[in-house]
């Protein structure tokens, strides 16, 4: 849709002043934890420094692990994504691999790799998903070494995509007084029936609420217990409470039916999904370092196939 922004002559020229330290601080530290990395095996031991006699192995292979979807734009933005993450680490083995919908399916991404791999979930929070479906993938390619990454939010690089996108969509970067009074950003995602993938959507509207000084209320394309409030039904709320300048912010990683159905409930501006913006790919290299050292990987527990919880 074609953003129009009547708040820019109502409330004047705002500048625009990006947070650059956020995404500067994480190319330092994805870049330098990535070279000492480099020299870890999964299982924690050191390998010979380059240069030395002994054979440096292979860093472990960075698997980013997308939902699929029917929508061919969604194949086109993943793949444009991991592009990104290419370059930003060039000699990384990236590959993809996705849960449903589209090839290639990460069983068969992990079939036919060798040695080591860390699954990043192109994923928003903790559901399903990451906690059951992913793991058991992961547990079931026996000849891999592998580690499942936490999902992507919530996370202050997710915070600057989200900003971007909005103002590339026509939000002020900046709201005055009466700005401030009369807008509201819904951010809106998929749902789960998990409470904690609600909490930490939540967590990641209370970061853009921060961000941008006006309320932003999450709420879903597909409602559920956990997730309940629609994205039209947003809307309605937050006109009553004078909130007429709704922004809809697209909480999705690529186009398709969901991001679609949520931007046609916007009754202001909506922006893109996230997309392969370079804060993703930023991103998706900072979760495989983390789950590479174990400072945040997706619990053992979690990683038990559901039917093996029940048994036991």
């Amino acid at each position: 849709m074609t953003p129009s922004n009547p708040l820019s002559d109502e409330y004047g020229s705002f500048g625009s002043t990006p947070l650059e330290s956020t995404a500067q601080l994480m190319d330092r530290i994805t870049s330098q934890l990535g070279s000492q990395l480099d020299r870890v095996s999964l299982d924690g031991t050191r390998r010979a420094a380059p240069g030395t006699a002994s054979r440096t192995a292979p860093a472990p292979a960075l698997v980013v692990v997308g939902h699929g979807s029917r929508d061919p734009r969604a194949l086109a933005a993943v793949t444009a994504l991991i592009e990104r993450v290419r370059e930003l680490r060039p000699g990384l083995t990236v590959r993809l691999g996705h849960i449903e919908l589209n090839e290639p399916l990460l069983t068969d991404t992990l079939a036919a790799a060798t040695g080591s791999a860390v699954l990043v979930p192109l994923l928003l929070g903790r559901g399903h998903h990451v906690k059951h479906d992913i793991p058991e993938a992961a547990a079931g390619a026996a000849h891999l070494g592998t580690r499942v990454a936490a999902p992507l939010g919530p996370h202050p690089l997710l915070v600057d995509v989200l900003h971007d996108r909005l103002v590339d969509a026509g939000l002020p970067t900046r709201l005055g007084r009466a700005g401030r009074r009369t807008c509201a950003v819904i951010l809106a995602a998929a749902g789960s029936r998990d409470p904690e993938s609600a909490t930490d959507t939540r967590r990641t509207a209370d970061l853009l609420a921060e961000r941008i000084g006006v309320p932003v209320v999450p709420a879903y394309a597909s409602p559920t217990a956990a997730c309940a409030l629609s994205v039209p039904a947003a809307v309605r709320a937050l006109a009553a409470r004078g909130r007429h300048h709704t922004a809809v912010a697209s909480y999705f990683t690529a186009p398709g039916r969901f991001a679609t159905q949520c931007a046609d409930a916007a009754d202001w501006i909506a922006s893109a999904p996230l997309g392969a913006h370079q804060a993703m790919a930023r991103l998706l290299l900072h979760r495989y370092d983390q789950a590479r050292t174990g400072a945040m990987a997706v619990p053992a527990a979690a990683r038990v196939p559901p039917r093996q919880l029940t048994s036991a």
